[in-house]
């Protein structure tokens, strides 16, 4: 298959979910939009130099990862969920209340994991196996569990707050 085609592929697979890991990350969607764009654009030169990638989705996710944090570095942005509207607010006094307390209690869960902490979470709830995640990420199977374990822990320290 063609780098492009490769490219292609790709990107109709996982674009919305490196532009979901990119909001999470701290960026605004206009920011996550062409960040995501540029990750693909790398992958593509990446092919095109006749780099072998053997875990695409994992490289990928990296390049996001880095890229993301270089521009949230450069715009000092703290807050990875600011601005982010939330849907459901209109429907009703009782569900936009029950909405507002579950984004206070997933900001203040987020808020307190480390940046790889809620980067393990999230490249697993998209799917990655522990393996894909220590690839993208630069580490061990044993440390992304270790990650993947105290992330967990402070959301259930969260949710029994409340």
């Amino acid at each position: 298959m063609s780098a492009r085609g490769k490219v292609e592929r790709l990107f109709e697979q996982a674009c919305e979910d490196v532009y979901r890991y990119l909001i999470l990350l701290g960026l605004n969607p206009a920011e996550a939009q062409e960040a995501t764009q540029e990750v693909f654009l790398r992958y593509y030169q990446a092919l095109s130099k006749g780099d072998s990638i053997d875990n695409e989705r994992a490289w990928i996710f990296r390049v996001a990862h880095n890229y993301g944090l270089n521009l949230r570095a450069a715009r000092r942005r703290t807050l990875p969920l600011e601005g982010v509207n939330v849907p459901g607010y209109a429907a009703g006094l009782d569900e936009a209340l029950i909405d507002d307390q579950r984004k206070r209690l997933l900001e203040t869960a987020l808020a307190r994991m480390s940046p790889q902490e809620r980067l393990c979470l999230h490249l697993r709830v998209q799917g990655l196996k522990y393996r894909e995640i220590g690839e993208a990420m630069g580490v061990g199977t044993s440390t992304v569990a270790k990650f993947l374990q105290r992330a967990i822990e402070k959301a259930r320290g969260v949710a029994g707050e409340y």
